[in-house]
Order: C-alpha cells, then structure tokens, then sequence
C-alpha cells in the first residue's frame, strides 16, 4: 500500500535531523500518466506510467544540498538524508540560503476553490483512442489534407506535498486533459504542416477532437505554396497561438534569477515604462481550473495576484526567497521546483491588457507585412534584448491575407518591441498565459 505522501515528507524531514542537518524541506510527488498515439485510425502507441518521487534539500549552516530518488523504502530515505548532509558539508556557503521564516509561511488556502482536479473518473485507453481517432479522421476529411503525422490523447493527474523543519505541511491535486493532431499537404518540398491542441484541467472543458483536427487541417491548407517574403522593415502581428513567446521574453527579463545575474536587458527598468501606456501584465495565481494556478509556493509561502506591470510600468521583479534576499527585497511568493531540485522563481498564471481591435481589424490596419502563425528557433541576446527569430505565417498586402510564407527572419529589439505592441482582443481566457494578437510595427524581415 502506498504511504501518504505527508507521511513520506515526515519520515524525509526526521531522516535529515537524525543526519545531522540544521534545517531541511522535502517534497513528494506521486503521479500516473497516460497517453495514447493514433495513426491511420489505428493503435500506434500507448503508455502508462506510475512513480512516486521523493526530494529532500537539507541546510548545514549556510551550505545546501538537494538529493532525490524514486524509491521510497525507509533504506533509501535513511541513506538519501545522509547523502545530502556529507554533500552539504563540502557544498560552498550560500549567504542567501534558507527556509522561510514562520511568520511568513501560507497559514491558510483553499485548494478546492481553484479546481486543480478533475473529479472525474481517469480516462479509460479506449476513451483516449477514440478522442484521437476522431481528430485524424476530423483531419482528413479536409480536402487537401494527405495524412495526419500524429494524433494524440492524454491524461496526467499527481498529487503533490511539500513539509519544512519550519513547520509549513501542505499539498494538493492536479489533473489534465489533453488531445492534438498535426495534419501534413502536398509532398516532397512543397509538404506543409501544422498542428492544432487543446490541454485543460478538466476533461469536460476540452474541445471536442473534431474541432481540433479540422482546425489543424485548415491551418496546415493554409500554409500551401509558401514563398519567402521580401527584405525590409514591416509591421509583424503575431498570431494569438504565438504571441505570448513575446510576453514570455519579458518575463525572463523581470525573473529574479537574471536579475541577481545581471543578465537581462530590463534589469535597470524598475518602475520605467516597459509596456505601452494603458497596458498591464498581471499574475493571478487563484484564477480556477488553470494550469499556473497554486494555493503555496514551493517555499510554502503564500500566493496572490500582483501586477507585474502596471499601466506600461514594470512593478516588479519575479522572486523566490534566496533571489529577494540577494537584492534585499521580499519574496513574491514564486518558487518553484520538483523533486530533484531546489526552488527558483518562476511565474504563475499571467494576463496582458486585451485591446479593443480584432484580429482582423488589426490585419486591414497594418496595411503590408506578416502574420506569424509559427516560429522555429531563436537568437536572443537576454543582456541587450537583441532578438531574432525564423517565422512562417501568412502574408499581408494591402490589409488582406495574399498568400503563405515561410523561411524568413524577424528582427529587432525586444525593449523596443515591448513598447510598441498593439493588442487585440482575442486571448483564450483559460490559458495559463492570456496574451492576445500583438502587433509590432517596423521590425526587419529577412526574406529574399
């Protein structure tokens, strides 16, 4: 029978004291997963996997160690709490290293309310087969459509608990539900791809595998006799599905651990414009059945909803205990980590400022430049926010779409570029990151 992971914690935490560590926290995760791969209407792969793991991070003085296994005998926690206190013992002093105070641990939370868990049933493989089934078939039933490279369904649900020497005990569930199709025309030089996905918490929110294969064959229809498009400077409206990549650069530069770095380029941009006047980025950690959503970080510190940026004005950095130490300020109640590692800071679930425009309205707008609807690979510089991307999308002249392109590079700044952005008002508001269409204009495309 499977130990409670609180139990599991406890016995880490009693291990670690016995060890001869000053301090520790441990966390427990327990997890099964399950996914099915359809091709030709056909069973191509099915998996199934069940583990628990187990982390412990132990402090002697100011020197750390974080060791992890998957085994979960009383042997192996015995040995691992040893493990880590001789490691900690020759680790280098870390002066910003560890636990929380009492006084600033979560007291109070209420997991249920954010609906991380889904109540129903796991899905049978069977289920999951259908669901992919009917994507592809969805898939190509679209004209032009010559075969479906992949059709997938998922399901995935772990609990997860996370105690400290400090006093802090707590943990919670989390279930998702996914399903994709990637659909392929034409052949040889001229074959085409493109995908469509859907990914929730709870089963009964998913789109319907229809949608998702027709939609992945029409967006893949729609990338047919590609061209490169000419050199210069155009505005880019970056698709929806795309558009948060953008909002994700700046992210990276507000974490606290490029900050402590000094390798971002907004590290000497707190409270300076860094948006357009009029639009915020705010973090809301409580937003129910979304992925980013936490009730505690994984320094058991509390979560709230706090504006990154506000009316264009950067508020703030990302940070996690030992990054707001470093720069003498307080922990945003960011950490994140898993079993086999300590915490660092990482975002929860994000929104940007929707505008009034459309998608269309923007694409009549910007007159003669690209829509990006894919992008492969990047250059980014994070100390200047030199940035650089090889993009695919959709050409625009004269305020409608003429044609695909594919095989050209985007360029520019991202300081700049961050300015300059022009929403829409289309974000999928269940999304962990609610970014809609940006327009940016007068970037450098590299084409012919």
């Amino acid at each position: 029978m499977n130990q409670p992971l609180d139990a599991l914690n406890a016995d880490l935490l009693k291990a670690a004291k016995d060890a001869g560590a000053d301090a520790a926290d441990a966390m427990a995760v327990r997890g099964t997963s399950l996914s099915v791969d359809v091709r030709a209407g056909a069973l191509e792969e099915a998996q199934r996997e069940e583990a628990t793991d187990i982390g412990l991070r132990v402090f002697v003085g100011q020197r750390v160690a974080v060791v992890s296994a998957s085994d979960t005998s009383q042997r192996t926690i015995g040995e691992m709490a040893q493990r880590a206190v001789a490691m900690a013992r020759e680790a280098p002093e870390n002066p910003y290293a560890g636990l929380a105070d009492p006084d600033q641990l979560a007291v109070e939370w209420n997991a249920q309310a954010l609906e991380l868990s889904d109540p129903a049933e796991e899905p049978s493989p069977a289920a999951l087969h259908d669901d992919a089934a009917r994507a592809e078939a969805a898939a190509l039933d679209v004209d032009g459509i010559t075969q479906v490279q992949s059709a997938s369904a998922g399901y995935g649900a772990r609990d997860v608990h996370l105690a400290a020497s400090n006093g802090f005990s707590g943990g919670y569930r989390r279930t998702d539900r996914g399903l994709s199709c990637v659909a392929i025309a034409g052949s040889g030089v001229s074959m085409e791809r493109d995908y469509d996905g859907d990914s929730r918490i709870f089963q009964s929110d998913l789109r319907s595998p229809e949608d998702i294969g027709t939609r992945a064959a029409e967006r893949t229809i729609a990338r047919l006799d590609a061209r490169k498009p000419p050199t210069g400077s155009f505005p880019v409206l970056y698709d929806e599905r795309v558009a948060s990549s953008l909002i994700g650069h700046l992210l990276s530069a507000v974490n606290g651990s490029a900050i402590t770095r000094g390798s971002s380029f907004l590290r000497d941009a707190l409270d300076t414009a860094v948006l357009p006047d009029g639009l915020s980025l705010v973090e809301d950690p409580h937003r129910p059945r979304v992925g980013g959503s936490r009730p505690f970080d994984a320094e058991g510190l509390p979560t709230a909803r706090r504006s990154i940026v506000e009316d264009g004005v950067l508020q703030g950095w990302t940070l996690d205990l030992a990054t707001a130490r470093q720069l003498g300020m307080q922990s945003t109640g960011n950490a994140a980590r898993g079993a086999g590692n300590g915490p660092s800071p990482s975002s929860w679930n994000v929104a940007l400022t929707q505008g009034t425009a459309s998608r269309d309205d923007l694409i009549r707008d910007m007159g003669t430049g690209l829509l990006v609807t894919s992008m492969i690979g990047s250059t980014i510089n994070p100390n200047t926010g030199d940035y650089s991307r090889g993009a695919a999308g959709l050409w625009i002249e004269n305020g409608e779409i003429t044609h695909a392109v594919n095989e050209c590079t985007i360029a520019g700044n991202l300081r700049d570029m961050l300015r300059a952005i022009v929403p829409a008002n289309d974000a999928r508001p269940h999304v962990g990151r609610v970014v809609p269409s940006l327009l940016v204009a007068g970037m450098t495309l590299a084409g012919n």
